[in-house]
């Protein structure tokens, strides 16, 4: 069974940072192209960005130059390292896995998200 559990979300100022990780197990992560989506409130899920199997990576542009994926394939876990956060971040964030080893191929979000509130 494919487990994606996303953490390391909270409040944090505008201008602030936060890294959040993703626990990845139940398929071989490291054949996979995985992404971060977010959900902000009363909106739909949106894409942010996305790390092939051959560490490509692809950002939107809301957050290019602000936010870095990477991934750690020896401890199957996703990251997603936030700088320069703006309230328009807030949202609930998950971590999604595709069905292929690139980014542009579907994807499924996992079930258990982060909450990153960005507040002063």
């Amino acid at each position: 069974e494919v487990q994606l559990v996303a953490s390391g979300g909270g409040l944090v100022q505008p201008g602030g940072s936060l890294r959040l990780s993703c626990a990845a197990s139940g398929f071989t992560f490291s054949s996979y192209a995985m992404s971060w989506v977010r959900q902000a409130p009363g909106k739909g899920l949106d894409w942010v960005s996305g790390i092939d199997s051959g560490d490509g990576t692809s950002y939107a542009n809301s957050v290019k130059g602000r936010f870095t994926i990477s991934r750690d394939n020896a401890k199957n876990t996703l990251y997603l390292q936030m700088n320069s956060l703006k309230p328009e971040d807030t949202a609930v964030y998950f971590c999604a896995k595709h069905l292929r080893s690139y980014y542009t191929a579907p994807y499924s979000r996992g079930g258990q998200g982060t909450q990153v509130t960005v507040s002063s």
